[in-house]
């Protein structure tokens, strides 16, 4: 039985991880942080709520005995000015995986990247140099088994607002683009399960782009 902690659980692929854990029989308990609530209780779910994601120090303690971390928290583009999009999507990922390292450093990370991803840490698009350098750190800590999804884009399977233009475009193309172009596109479902099954039962590759996300077997979840 294992132990998972998550963070993003609010989000769009984060909750569907979320709740997908809560319901394997494989899993015994889940720790989701968050700086708010998902909402809703459940026997295996602890939550805590965090503030500030550039130090965990006072709840590092939350971080030990942790067979699997699934890490979907982020931004998109334009939401925030560019220095803040850097600290979310690389120093709270550093701060993050730094303690995890720290308190249960045989762990199993899984962390939601994006296709495009830059390891050269060079790319002018601030999506994929921070991405590349936020790969690159959690990389570099060598935990025991390390997982990186490079998705394309995500179709939101439980309607929402979308966050800019580009993504009110993306979802009235979607049932286009899966049919002309599905190595493109892949189903939110579809990513949030993969995440907990390769947490769970491993992968062949470190970095999986959209066709080896859509090949991981989460028939069993």
């Amino acid at each position: 039985m294992k132990k998972i902690i998550i963070t993003g659980a609010t989000g769009m692929v984060g909750n569907i991880a979320l709740n997908t854990c809560l319901k394997s029989e494989d899993i015994e308990s889940v720790i989701s942080i968050g700086r708010k609530s998902v909402g809703f209780t459940h026997p295996k779910l602890t939550e805590i709520i965090h503030s500030d994601f550039l130090d965990f120090k006072d709840i590092e303690n939350a971080f030990e005995n942790i067979d699997v971390a699934i890490y979907c928290l982020g931004v998109y583009t334009g939401a925030v000015d560019r220095a803040t999009f850097k600290t979310i999507n690389v120093d709270f990922t550093k701060a993050f995986a730094d303690t995890l390292k720290k308190k249960s450093p045989h762990s199993t990370f899984c962390f939601l990247s994006g296709q495009g991803a830059d390891s050269t840490e060079k790319s002018r698009i601030a999506f994929a140099k921070d991405k590349g350098m936020a790969e690159n750190i959690i990389l570099a800590l060598n935990f025991s088994n390390t997982y990186i999804f490079r998705p394309a884009y995500i179709y939101p399977v439980t309607p929402r607002k979308e966050p800019n233009f580009s993504y009110r475009i993306f979802r009235k193309l979607y049932p286009l683009m899966k049919t002309i172009y599905p190595k493109g596109v892949i189903p939110s479902v579809t990513l949030g399960k993969a995440m907990v099954a390769a947490g769970l039962s491993g992968a062949t590759k470190t970095i999986l782009e959209n066709e080896d996300i859509k090949g991981l077997n989460h028939s069993f979840l």
